[in-house]
């Protein structure tokens, strides 16, 4: 199992970590610190951006959410810009059971916005 106290000791040189399990983006408010997460862990560790979730999804509307991501991801889109047009496209596609905000809004971009230096590279797994 991977921890928060070992993802600090990592040396990342990533341009972008996604972490689509549910609440990673949450954690313990430190005062004079702030959130401590495993995205500010990622991020600590030199990812230059992180996608992370606010609280727990349905995992069938993630992977409709993220593969939307990662498609606008290898055309070229700034990462935030990726995100919103899969929101978008989330909306305008998916069931309807699936457009409250619940289903989608909870993935967020932090970090380095922009686009990747070489779509052809996304790993997916």
């Amino acid at each position: 199992m991977l921890r928060l106290h070992d993802i600090y000791r990592l040396d990342i040189n990533a341009e972008l970590v996604v972490l689509s399990a549910c609440e990673t983006g949450l954690g313990e408010l430190k005062k004079g610190e702030g959130i401590i997460s495993l995205a500010r862990g990622f991020s600590y560790a030199g990812a230059h951006a992180v996608i992370t979730s606010l609280w727990s999804v349905s995992d069938q509307a993630n992977v409709n959410l993220m593969k939307r991501f990662y498609e606008n991801l290898k055309t070229g889109k700034p990462k935030d810009e990726a995100l919103r047009l899969a929101k978008l496209s989330f909306l305008r596609d998916d069931e309807s059971a699936f457009h409250a905000p619940f289903y989608w809004a909870s993935t967020i971009a932090i970090g380095d916005m922009k686009p990747l230096k070489s779509g052809n590279d996304i790993i997916w797994g």
